[in-house]
């Protein structure tokens, strides 16, 4: 008799399959990511559908065979369906799904990460913002994401020689994982300067302080500059971990 498992998870990425049937990315609390095989699901009369889909919590039940796991029960117990009246909020959903998909591997379990999930599109399904505010979660998004996955960049002494940071001259390194001073920028190259402005917005986002975060007004250069070295630094961990 096969056996049955049960597990929360959220669900973040589907392809469909054959005529009715479809795979989905379900990253769980106690099998960390999964991909799950739903059979029939968008045929009419199935009695999965409704129980599980993208940017939702469900209760699943699966069991394991020789070539997937194949679900048999679903109960959605949680629907963020205020973020599919707001573009911006389904473009940070996309994002995250990304990088989920990119940096979770099957069955690596991690609870700080599911919790920093879970909370995360609790408050982006319950708050209201202007635009440049969602892209900004997801940046806090990322840098707490990259921290708990083991790539938390140094913020407060040089990432290479480990001296003090003078904040007239400040570079972020991907290579060194985090801030580098002028000397050591010098010998190394290969960092972009920035200011402090944007090593604040960073400590802040470390501390996951949400409500300070929701308030947050940043200047335009500082945003593009933030926006610049977490984009490059996530390419950059997407080539290690490729």
């Amino acid at each position: 008799m096969a056996t049955h498992y049960t597990t929360q998870g959220f669900v973040f990425k589907k392809k469909d399959r054959a005529d009715a049937d479809r795979i989905f990315s379900v990253f769980t609390n106690d099998f960390g990511r999964i991909e799950i095989f739903a059979k029939s699901i968008r045929a009419i009369a199935s009695k999965l559908k409704g129980g599980i889909e993208v940017f939702c919590v469900s209760d699943i039940e699966f069991i394991q065979g020789k070539n997937h796991k194949t679900l048999t029960s679903a109960l959605l117990t949680e629907k963020f369906s205020n973020m599919v009246t707001v573009p911006e909020k389904m473009e940070v959903f996309a994002k995250v799904a990304c990088l989920l998909d990119d940096f979770i591997k099957e069955q690596e379990t991690d609870q700080n990460v599911y919790n920093l999930v879970i909370n995360f599109f609790k408050t982006l399904n319950a708050c209201l913002l202007p635009t440049s505010g969602y892209r900004l979660m997801y940046y806090y998004f990322f840098w707490n994401f990259a921290s708990i996955m083991g790539y938390k960049p140094e913020l407060f002494k040089c990432a290479h020689c480990s001296l003090g940071l003078d904040s007239a001259n400040l570079y972020f390194s991907n290579k060194e994982g985090g801030i580098i001073c002028k000397s050591c920028f010098l010998k190394l190259g290969n960092a972009k300067e920035i200011n402090a402005d944007v090593v604040k917005i960073l400590r802040l986002f470390l501390k996951n302080d949400w409500q300070t975060m929701l308030k947050l007004k940043i200047q335009s250069a500082s945003y593009k500059l933030l926006q610049e070295i977490s984009d490059n630094y996530g390419n950059y961990l997407s080539g290690i971990l490729a």
